[in-house]
């Protein structure tokens, strides 16, 4: 049977396409051989789980060690509770380690029942580890699932046991999770910090995205197994669409092989991998609802905020906000150190799902800004926005979730609910830049016409704050560099005027055409 892209649980070499696991952690084999204890930390779907059981099986092919993932999921349920816990991964112990031989096998976790659930843990590894003829590899997944006491007196356990290492406790011990063990939660606005109960760990492991190179190796094993190429153009824009998040890999890839080109003998091209993208998107699949729910947390919307707005921040943002909104995977920094959007995808997301409701709710009829040739009315449709914006901006403005960037999410619903990518033939698109201090928000709308060939704007938009001056010199400035990029004559500069002393909105909305750099640019004051 062939194999296929996976976006749901571990991947399974016989099942799914994937790249070798060792290569991922190649330093893990040689902590295990130190006796090391180590903390692996990603986001999520980002092959953690995959990575570790394919080192545990490789080591337990070996016959070095006796290794085994266990993940500590069912113990979130036990809350404060360390009794039921710790029981709880005893019982993932037993039931994962039935795969073993039975020479390594723990012992039956009743042989620990008459002991308190503080040692519990401590106790049932030590007797494992004194029986079992290898040393112990011990992989705990799902650790940040648990919170509060429970957490507190695993990791206690597994550091009081650290020292009696081989013999009488686990070689290794790696904790699986999404933030790294200093950062785990251990109750509402309490983190255990660097003097934790797990101050055993030699280092933390950040499981780092798929490389170009490992995006493209992966899309091979697909045409290897059923002949399917992908162009070259179609392999860089999978990686650059995604920066190697992989599981927007294996989505884009799946979504591109099972629904858009399910013909193995036609060649995946630049056009399908477009289309796929905005299916992936519409469709906002568990991985991107699971981030999507995190928006509405008040440390993730303090950092995602300014970025939105492409501003400075507004409130007070920590450090561990900082740190927790790039565990999510949520967050990079770029190039200029500065804090942007982990990748174009999400950078569409974000937007997309913040304005989900606004959007829903606007009063736009879509066919009045498409003439009958298929063709974008832009210039109606920026007249259109005025309109709506004269009428409706105090409405919508006060009703927006993130309130700073209130005026460009707006804006951005406006747009999206006209050009709707997924409901016409050929996909319209709306490329969005934007990060922390950039003063704008650049967008670049590509729309295909029915009969071939693309209409494409260039629009930026900028916010007037008070203590500011009137940006609209910078902006053009800002915007004739776009539009050289995009090789475009002409674009549009829109300027909210945000001010607490601005004119009352019908008097301040202005239209003015200028020229600059030898462009042609419309500037909007609302």
């Amino acid at each position: 049977m062939t194999r296929h892209f996976n976006t749901g649980g571990p991947c399974r070499r016989e099942e799914h396409y994937m790249l070798p696991a060792a290569e991922r952690l190649a330093a893990a084999r040689r902590l295990i051989d130190l006796k090391r204890y180590f903390v692996l930390h990603a986001p999520r779907q980002t092959g953690k789980s995959t990575t570790i059981a394919a080192l545990a099986a490789n080591l337990n092919a070996e016959g070095c060690y006796a290794a085994l993932l266990v993940s500590c999921e069912e113990a979130q349920a036990a809350g404060e509770d360390v009794d039921r816990g710790v029981g709880a991964i005893l019982q993932g112990i037993e039931d994962e380690a039935a795969a073993l031989p039975e020479p390594l096998r723990p012992p039956p976790i009743r042989s620990v029942e008459h002991v308190d659930g503080v040692s519990r843990l401590r106790v049932y590894l030590s007797q494992w580890a004194e029986r079992s003829p290898r040393p112990l590899a011990l992989f705990l997944d799902e650790i940040d699932s648990m919170m509060g006491k429970t957490l507190i007196s695993v990791l206690r356990q597994l550091r009081a046991g650290y020292r009696h290492r081989p013999g009488r406790f686990p070689q290794t011990v790696a904790l699986i999770g999404m933030r790294d063990v200093r950062d785990y939660k251990i109750a509402q606005g309490e983190v255990l910090h660097t003097s934790s109960p797990y101050n055993v760990k030699d280092r933390s492991f950040l499981l780092a995205n798929f490389t170009a190179e490992d995006v493209a190796t992966l899309l091979q094993q697909h045409t290897d197994e059923t002949g399917q190429i992908f162009s070259g153009e179609v392999k860089a824009g999978v990686f650059e669409l995604t920066c190697g998040q992989p599981w927007l890999v294996n989505a884009l890839a799946r979504q591109l092989v099972e629904d858009e080109v399910p013909d193995r003998h036609a060649t995946v091209e630049l056009h399908h991998l477009a289309a796929a993208r905005e299916a992936l998107i519409q469709r906002r699949e568990t991985h991107l609802d699971s981030l999507i729910d995190r928006l509405r947390e008040d440390r993730v919307r303090r950092v995602i905020e300014p970025i939105v707005a492409a501003d400075y921040p507004f409130d007070e943002v920590f450090d561990d906000d900082i740190q927790f909104t790039k565990d999510l995977g949520l967050v990079v920094r770029g190039d200029s150190g500065t804090l942007e959007i982990a990748n174009p995808i999400y950078r569409e997301v974000i937007p997309r799902a913040l304005t989900a409701a606004t959007e829903a709710f606007l009063p736009v009829t879509r066919g009045a800004y498409v003439a009958e040739d298929g063709s974008l009315l832009f210039d109606e449709l920026i007249d259109g926005f005025v309109v709506f914006w004269r009428r409706h901006a105090e409405h919508f403005l006060g009703r927006q979730p993130y309130s700073e960037a209130a005026a460009q999410l707006i804006f951005m619903a406006f747009l999206q609910k006209i050009t709707n990518g997924g409901a016409r033939v050929g996909l319209s698109t709306i490329d969005r830049e934007y990060a922390v201090g950039a003063g704008r928000i650049d967008l670049h709308l590509r729309w295909p016409l029915p009969g071939g060939g693309c209409q494409r704007f260039g629009i930026e938009l900028k916010v007037w704050r008070d203590r500011q001056g009137d940006p609209l010199e910078e902006g053009r400035d800002q915007l004739a560099d776009y539009l050289e990029r995009l090789e475009l004559s002409s674009g549009t500069l829109l300027i909210f005027d945000q001010r607490s002393d601005a004119p009352q909105l019908p008097k301040r909305i202005s239209r003015e055409q200028i020229e600059h750099r030898g462009r042609q640019i419309t500037v909007l004051r609302l």
